[in-house]
């Protein structure tokens, strides 16, 4: 409600050619349909559990396209995607998830769109957690008793930076009971959005030890947590969005349809022609993108997928 007050005093003038009560319905219409995070700043889509899941599930329609070409594009690449979405997105979080992709590999490697994707929903919507439970792995590793959970308390924009495993961890990781102990005692405390601890059980119980980025990648790529996430369909559904492809079809016949021939006697002058003003939207628009949307069932370039 807040970010509505916000938005009406910010855009008063246009809103006042048509009322406030038009205005507070577009914009929560859009707030529903997760379509209220576009070009806003990163603190607002990382704001909730709502916001989070808005922005990961409008990146993946406006890119499916990527993983439907089969392109593979680097860290960098994805970087410029989600700034077209969010400008001020930062790059930091987004080699936090090419890592869990890559591993031990170099960060200019190639990735496909649906191992980024699903890297990135975790780290995205769970960054806090994440940071937590980095601090609890790095304990376990020294061999001290992380039986304090760790908690962020700075902002969520403002994130710890993680050791490469290569700096930090003997290869063969952390005992996953042991690990598993703590974990379940985060989620049971941690304020942030946490996956279920059932799931995060079921991760862990299917080895007996593990890196951190073997977990993070194991989070990934589990069905059961995005489904509990909700924001991205299964990966043999990445590429399939029946509403978009709808929406789609009916600009192009619409765009098919138009003639630019001018009728006899006219002037030619297109500022003849009538006009009619787009709906206003309850948004600040720093830019404006057409986009297609689509996903990927490619495999990324990296030594462990």
């Amino acid at each position: 409600m807040e970010d509505a007050v916000s938005q009406l005093l910010e855009n008063r003038e246009d809103i006042s050619q048509y009322g406030i009560a038009r205005f507070f319905t577009e914009y929560f219409n859009s707030v529903r349909q997760g379509t209220h995070i576009l070009f806003r700043e990163f603190s607002f889509i990382q704001a909730t559990p709502h916001n989070r899941a808005s922005f990961l599930r409008t990146f993946w329609r406006c890119f499916r396209a990527v993983g439907k070409n089969g392109d593979l594009l680097t860290a960098k690449e994805y970087h410029c995607l989600l700034q077209l979405l969010c400008p001020d997105f930062p790059m930091e979080l987004t080699q936090k998830a090419a890592r869990i992709v890559l591993m031990d590999d170099a960060m200019d490697c190639l990735m496909s769109f649906s191992d980024f994707l699903f890297a990135f929903q975790i780290q995205f919507y769970y960054s806090e957690f994440l940071d937590s439970v980095a601090a609890i792995y790095q304990d376990l590793l020294t061999g001290k008793n992380p039986n304090t959970v760790i908690v962020p308390t700075s902002s969520s924009g403002q994130h710890r930076s993680r050791l490469a495993p290569s700096e930090c961890s003997p290869l063969d990781g952390v005992e996953a009971s042991l690990f598993y102990h703590c974990l379940e005692s985060l989620c049971d405390r941690s304020k942030y959005s946490c996956p279920p601890s059932a799931l995060v059980k079921e991760v862990l119980s299917s080895v007996q030890r593990l890196t951190f980025y073997g977990f993070l990648m194991a989070l990934a790529k589990h069905h059961g947590i995005n489904r509990a996430l909700g924001a991205l369909p299964d990966k043999g559904d990445l590429l399939l969005d029946p509403p978009m492809d709808q929406e789609l079809e009916k600009l192009l016949s619409q765009v098919s349809g138009l003639s630019i021939s001018t009728p006899a006697g006219s002037s030619g002058d297109i500022a003849n022609l009538p006009t009619r003003r787009a709906p206003w939207k309850p948004l600040h628009h720093c830019q404006k993108v057409n986009i297609e949307s689509d996903g990927s069932t490619d495999e990324t370039e990296s030594s462990e997928n």
